[in-house]
């Protein structure tokens, strides 16, 4: 089983306590392990830290809702939160894609639109993960500090995982799996692929290049709105660079 992001969770909730950095923003945000999560073992470091770097500044002129970003000019509307192993922020816009770069391992950074919150939603995205490293890349939607937040990862193993992220209380969150698997539409390292989810209603659709793969109930969750995002991490071998080459965000 590839390395991925389920795995760090397991690692989490066998331990008892984690650092924290100390973040660019405020509230400081802390990883710990909870007794209500139960996942496998993990060789992924114990602590993660996400450290806010972007925030988004007041405009005059209003975000739009439904849009495609190519990333041809500053992160308009993004706010980039980062964690992990006090790795330090390498997030920008560069010929046309928005470049995520990690050197550190077991980093992760959450690329956050917060002028909207969405109901239903449908986010595409394009990427290559550029060094050739084991990483993953995915989206996030219904994002919300309060309530919590729906996370679909690819790995570059040709594996997924679908999380549900939690805030216990002011700087603790949890992590608990949704899904995994495994799918012969997911393309290796150096190969530019499509990622799609859709969130409607009680039920995520996930996409892999143009391929709708997997339908998910997730009602129980009890997730209706939030925010969308983007997501990249490394492991243990750095350095990697994820470049996203554009994201739409339209009806379902």
């Amino acid at each position: 089983m590839g390395i991925m992001k389920k795995i760090l969770i397991g690692c989490l909730i066998l331990l008892t306590a984690c650092q924290t950095a100390t973040a660019t923003q405020t509230p400081e945000i802390s990883i710990q392990p909870t007794e209500t999560s139960t996942l496998p073992p993990s060789p992924v470091p114990a602590t993660l830290t996400p450290e806010p770097t972007h925030t988004l500044a007041p405009s005059p002129t209003p975000f739009p809702r439904l849009f495609t970003d190519e990333f041809d000019t500053a992160l308009a509307g993004w706010s980039v939160l980062q964690g992990g192993n006090e790795s330090v922020s390498n997030v920008r816009t560069e010929k046309g894609a928005l470049i995520l770069q990690m050197d550190s391992p077991y980093a992760w950074f959450y690329t956050v639109y917060g002028a909207h919150t969405y109901t239903d939603v449908r986010i595409d995205a394009q990427f290559t993960n550029r060094a050739l490293t084991p990483a993953s890349a995915g989206l996030m939607c219904r994002y919300s500090e309060e309530a919590g937040w729906f996370e679909f990862n690819v790995s570059t193993d040709g594996t997924y995982n679908v999380l549900l992220g939690r805030w216990l209380e002011v700087g603790v969150v949890e992590y608990l799996p949704i899904a995994s698997g495994s799918s012969n539409a997911i393309l290796p390292s150096g190969a530019t692929q499509k990622i799609g989810i859709v969130c409607s209603g009680p039920t995520l659709y996930l996409y892999v290049n143009d391929t709708l793969f997997r339908q998910l109930d997730v009602m129980n969750y009890d997730l209706t709105e939030g925010k969308i995002g983007l997501t990249a991490s490394s492991y243990e071998n750095t350095p990697i660079v994820v470049g996203f080459d554009w994201v739409t965000i339209s009806e379902p």
